[in-house]
């Protein structure tokens, strides 16, 4: 609930949203002075790091949730299976969605949950793992990584307020440490994107900077594997499910697919219950369509009624517009490593 309510506030601009930013600064401005001093133990070698004993990669963000990390921690295990290797996803594995989600999009790479990097690390090097892709692996800095790739969505950018003031979980300065920069956009133009990379670009100048867009690709049956065209959407009643951490730029990209949209968000990880199901599958059948992101499926699919109205998702493309050939090149540097 106050995590909610902190989004909430964070993603609007009212004056009780500015005063209550104004009450938490000063946690603010505590929380970043620790955040400075725990780089700071790392950068000089106070802190131990350990070696995963893989070529590694961290897929990460500056930011609470809503960049795109899932998707494209997927894409560099697709890239690194296409290569003949065989990586595997570590992740925490808050939720239990993102793991899901993985299996689901990639279910020909290990996928290994734990809080402890460095012994889920063991686990897949023993399971056989010859490359190891880091889901949200930025701040898990005891774990070392051949790069450090940092999502930074045009969708949510904006001045930076750290945490609990803002969803920023490290100062701007932190993308210093990034070796690639991914700028993430769905519902924002390719010239906000551009703005953005520049902004990020001026910030940590020795980072290779790529533009991702996060396309829709299709309609997906969830029951079935039934895919339709985005076409159908247009001026269709659409019921929209999502529990993301943006929630507005999935809304955001169905209207402009031509959607009528009627909403129903929850909290980023929300994990849905029977009763939550029958309200949705209620209020469906005043649409044409219920459809929810992968995310949201891969929880909802097993408890939704087969003989209801089916719920179809959105699956997405990773699209890259600027920056192809580096992050092109991390994947054949990551695999020409793993036999090195």
């Amino acid at each position: 609930m106050a995590d909610r309510f902190l989004k909430r506030r964070w993603e609007s601009t009212s004056p009780f949203s500015r005063l209550v930013s104004a009450v938490l600064a000063p946690l603010s401005w505590l929380y970043a002075a620790a955040v400075r001093m725990r780089n700071a133990a790392y950068d000089r070698g106070t802190f131990a790091t350990h070696s995963l004993g893989r070529p590694t990669v961290s897929i990460g963000n500056l930011t609470v949730g809503g960049t795109g990390k899932t998707p494209l921690a997927s894409w560099f295990a697709q890239q690194l299976l296409a290569a003949g290797e065989r990586p595997a996803i570590l992740l925490r594995g808050y939720g239990g969605d993102e793991v899901l989600v993985h299996e689901h999009l990639v279910p020909s790479a290990l996928v290994v949950v734990g809080a402890d990097r460095i012994a889920s690390a063991a686990h897949a090097r023993a399971r056989g793992a010859t490359v190891l892709v880091l889901d949200d692996g930025f701040q898990h800095r005891r774990a070392q990584r051949d790069a450090d790739v940092v999502l930074v969505s045009a969708d949510r950018y904006q001045t930076v307020r750290m945490l609990p003031a803002g969803p920023w979980r490290e100062p701007a300065e932190s993308l210093r440490r990034a070796t690639h920069i991914v700028v993430t956009r769905k519902r924002t133009p390719p010239q906000g994107a551009k703005q953005v990379a520049g902004d990020v670009s001026r910030l940590a100048p020795d980072a290779k900077v790529s533009i991702v867009h996060l396309a829709p690709d299709a309609l997906v049956r969830w029951d079935t594997g039934e895919r339709k065209r985005l076409e159908l959407l247009i001026g269709a009643r659409a019921l929209v499910i999502c529990a993301i951490g943006d929630p507005q730029a999935f809304v955001a990209q169905l209207q402009q697919l031509g959607a009528r949209c009627a909403a129903r968000t929850y909290p980023d990880h929300y994990a849905f219950s029977r009763d939550d199901v029958r309200q949705l599958v209620d209020d469906s059948t005043r649409a044409d369509f219920a459809v929810c992101t992968l995310k949201d499926a891969v929880k909802l699919g097993p408890l939704w009624p087969p003989a209801e109205q089916p719920l179809w998702y959105l699956s997405q493309r990773v699209s890259i517009e600027h920056g192809a050939e580096s992050l092109d090149g991390l994947v054949r540097r990551l695999a020409a490593s793993a036999h090195n």
